[in-house]
């Protein structure tokens, strides 16, 4: 078999999905490119946002569960999310773009042997940028292109997850024995793994934390994390491996824009195996991803009954030009 690439996604959840849209595209500068809904509860928007091509590796993804309440951090939870910048210097403008704009965030600090800076959201979901300066391993994405953010200091995709987690010995088992991650450093109650080529898009941080509460999911957390493997072939061959070892998985779905598997390996912590493509441009072209309310083909003959559930957003940005803003 061969070895996870790395992270696909991440999906969390929002409290407003239109709010959402508005601070990742012009607060962080990440393209959408995707709307459209949960396909296990189609009342709720699904809303991707990734590099400029919506490669995977890249996507950040958001429910927007109605009526859900507000989450809980704690332990037991897929605690945040990183995201992939060129440089150290990029991590000096991103500070000075959160002041301006009112984010919340730590400063700058060290993890491991990279720089990172730590942040939320209104919904106080959680986020770090890791720095790429002195990452070698697995390639990042590309910046949208057309966005606010200059290219240098823009976010290029997904670095690792960081895992709260009460049981650090069962989780690295996990992580090592079943899907093949290796442990690499630790500091403190801190533990490195990483797996394939490597480096920050290869990585997973763990937390060992049995002081805290056990996390509660609600709007502001994570939902899960998925990583990613070539092709449909390999999935099959998680699946069994997966199933062997003992977990129970989901079996094989397919969401049309990849092809997934589920499991939840640990209380609190559900993961996702997805395949690279198909990706995001099969029903929308590059210059206008992400506009439309975008549905699967087995949903077409829903489209009436599902646009009549979830609200109308506007997402049209090819019409639009953003200058470049270099604070």
């Amino acid at each position: 078999m061969k070895n996870l690439k790395g992270m696909h996604h991440v999906t969390a959840i929002t409290s407003n999905a239109e709010k959402n849209y508005e601070f990742f595209t012009y607060t962080l500068g990440m393209r959408l490119v995707k709307k459209t809904v949960n396909q296990d509860d189609i009342q709720t928007y699904h809303l991707f946002f990734a590099d400029d091509e919506g490669n995977a590796g890249t996507d950040m993804t958001f429910f927007d569960f109605p009526g859900i309440p507000k989450g809980t951090h704690g332990t037991n939870e897929i605690h945040r999310t990183s995201f992939r910048v060129p440089s150290d210097a990029a991590l000096d403008y991103w500070v000075k773009r959160f002041d301006r704009l009112g984010v919340k965030h730590t400063g700058i600090e060290q993890q491991f042997d990279v720089k990172i800076l730590a942040f939320e959201d209104f919904d106080e979901q959680q986020y770090q940028f890791v720095s790429d300066e002195t990452n070698e391993g697995r390639p990042s994405g590309k910046p949208w292109s057309k966005g606010p953010v200059p290219d240098e200091f823009a976010i290029t995709g997904l670095g690792p997850v960081v895992i709260r987690i009460a049981d650090i010995d069962y989780f690295s088992a996990v992580l090592v024995d079943a899907m093949g991650y290796k442990k690499i450093a630790q500091e403190d109650n801190l533990y490195l793994f990483e797996v394939g080529e490597g480096g920050n898009g290869a990585r997973v941080i763990v937390e060992f934390n049995d002081q805290l509460p056990q996390g509660m999911q609600g709007f502001g957390t994570v939902h899960h994390a998925a990583f990613c493997v070539r092709d449909k072939e390999e999935l099959l061959q998680w699946q069994q491996r997966l199933e062997t070892i003992g977990f129970r998985t989901s079996g094989y779905v397919d969401r049309f824009f990849f092809e997934s598997l589920y499991v939840r390996v640990a209380n609190g912590v559900l993961f996702e195996f997805a395949t690279e493509g198909p990706g995001f441009q099969g029903d929308e072209p590059y210059e206008t991803l992400g506009e439309k309310l975008s549905l699967p083909p087995f949903f077409e003959d829903k489209r009436e009954e599902i646009e009549a559930l979830v609200r109308p957003i506007d997402t049209v940005r090819s019409t639009k030009t953003f200058e470049k803003e270099y604070e």
